[in-house]
């Protein structure tokens, strides 16, 4: 066989392959919820300069008896593609608000929610039936859009986004610098908080570009009154720097790494987790109104 045309044999069974363990693995995660495969695991996010508690974002997990640990870089875009994860996306957020409401002390729970649930109308029920099922207070929940996933600016998506600041439930953008956001997305929808993504992180403070791009994000987020977050932190001269410019809470394995729930509870009494500072109400007085409109390690 003529060397292009092997190569054009093992293009297409390698094609071939990639399909069918797709959908091999899209028909074990429509029944991993029912099996008991996923869990959730929990990264505490702290304060800076000091280190201390505020909350934790949860992490989905699937654990499956025959591929192992599947990464959510994996599982989480086949859930998308699909639309299996508007019943997951209910489902993280039922089992991470019963596990927040035992939190001791408060803190804010961080849930990644997908731009899907917010499009198809459905974010805000699944919200109803996780609060009322837990009893957490709106006021400890964040919702986390990525950046990555475009998100429309329908009418319908800004209601949807006001009505939830306007319960206490705070918004936050994920990944931000990395996908489709603008700064202007970020004055016409009512985020509050910018999530800054590790690729920023990476070689601070000596990398003077990411330094001075993280400087200016600094100051947009404070004339936004908007909370900045970093997340990846994962050396002291890093955390140095995003105490340097004001950032005011971070994640990342220089704090803790994810872990199960259990684990979390342990982590919380050894660290006298404090109340979460509130957050302005969207609208209210002294709090600028930004328009009126949502799994790392």
């Amino acid at each position: 066989m003529p060397l292009n045309s092997m190569g054009r044999a093992l293009d297409a069974a390698a094609g071939h392959f990639a399909r069918g363990l797709r959908r091999s693995l899209l028909s074990e995660l429509r029944a991993a919820a029912q099996l008991n495969e996923l869990s959730l695991h929990y990264q505490p996010r702290v304060a800076l300069p000091d280190g201390s508690p505020r909350g934790a974002e949860a992490l989905l997990r699937w654990t499956n008896p025959f591929y192992g640990e599947v990464s959510p870089a994996r599982f989480i875009p086949l859930a998308e593609a699909s639309g299996l994860i508007l019943p997951l996306g209910g489902w993280v957020l039922r089992e991470a608000t019963k596990e927040a409401a035992s939190w001791p002390g408060g803190g804010i729970l961080s849930v990644n929610v997908s731009a899907r649930q917010v499009e198809a109308g459905v974010l805000e029920a699944q919200l109803d039936q996780a609060l009322a099922e837990s009893g957490l207070p709106p006021e400890r929940l964040e919702l986390e859009l990525t950046e990555s996933l475009a998100l429309a600016e329908s009418e319908e998506v800004r209601g949807t986004l006001a009505r939830l600041r306007q319960r206490g439930v705070g918004l936050a953008l994920d990944d931000f610098g990395t996908g489709h956001a603008s700064l202007a997305r970020l004055r016409r929808l009512p985020f509050s908080s910018v999530k800054l993504d590790r690729l920023f992180l990476g070689d601070l403070p000596r990398d003077a570009g990411n330094a001075a791009i993280l400087r200016a994000v600094r100051q947009i987020a404070s004339a936004l009154r908007v909370k900045l977050v970093a997340e990846g932190v994962e050396q002291p001269e890093q955390r140095d720097f995003l105490t340097e410019i004001g950032c005011e809470e971070a994640q990342g394995w220089l704090f803790a790494y994810p872990m199960p729930a259990a684990a979390l509870r342990d982590y919380w009494h050894r660290a006298a987790l404090p109340s979460a500072a509130p957050r302005p109400m969207a609208g209210a007085a002294g709090a600028p109104s930004l328009a009126t409109a949502l799994p790392s390690r």
